[in-house]
């Protein structure tokens, strides 16, 4: 099996593949660019590297969100786009399962993207030995007291990954928390390739993004509509 992981959903433009379990190469480029600008020649990089054509991918796997809402569209349109072309079936997955996956770490693992000001996305995992995750806190968009409230609940060690794990750690000091390296904090294609291993994949067409909160657009057409 060879499957291509992709996610956007994050200030990274990150890429993987996969063989039969096991990792033939991965891009991630952090980057100030629109993503659109950015990940399609990265995944054409990352086939030619790899001396891999588009036509030998068996399935894609890409991070349906939360986090970014352009990059979450780029990256679920440049998907939709391949697997209709190819005519082979994607998985979706959480970005934030794909970053408590793709850390390295086993244990509780808190993923914790940036939304806004003190605004962020997480989700809480047990990960186990075999890298196989159980969420314990389902994706949430909450402030960083809130979080802090939830994993208080957890009287263990507790590993912090994510743009958001170090300015939580900051403003809440706590014995209990590690933080993962800096190469390991950011979004990346394994990540989503490990969150897809055992999960259905769908016709292209099935692929839905999961933003967690209201687009602008959205709100403004809500604000609208009550006045």
């Amino acid at each position: 099996m060879l499957i291509l992981g992709i996610d956007t959903s994050g200030k990274t433009a990150a890429c993987a593949l996969f063989e039969n379990g096991g990792l033939l190469g991965q891009i991630s480029i952090c980057t100030m660019k629109t993503q659109s600008q950015v990940i399609l020649p990265a995944v054409k990089r990352l086939m030619e590297d790899c001396k891999k054509e588009f036509t030998q991918l068996d399935s894609i796997a890409v991070s349906k969100g939360p986090g970014s809402y352009t990059g979450i569209r780029i990256g679920l349109a440049a998907v939709k786009a391949m697997a209709f072309a190819l005519d082979i079936p994607v998985c979706g997955v959480s970005s934030l399962e794909a970053l408590a996956l793709g850390c390295g770490r086993e244990g509780l693992i808190c993923s914790v993207m940036k939304a806004r000001q003190d605004i962020v996305y997480s989700g809480i995992y047990r990960v186990d030995k075999k890298g196989a995750s159980v969420p314990l806190m389902a994706d949430r968009v909450m402030n960083t007291a809130e979080l802090k409230n939830e994993l208080d609940r957890y009287n263990e060690g507790i590993t912090l990954t994510g743009d958001g794990a170090y300015d939580l750690m900051s403003c809440f000091p706590d014995e209990r928390f590690s933080l993962t390296p800096p190469h390991l904090r950011m979004q990346s294609g394994c990540g989503v390739v490990l969150a897809a291993e055992g999960k259905e994949t769908s016709d292209p067409s099935e692929l839905q993004a999961s933003y967690l909160q209201l687009v602008k657009a959205e709100k403004d057409l809500l604000e609208k509509s009550a006045t």
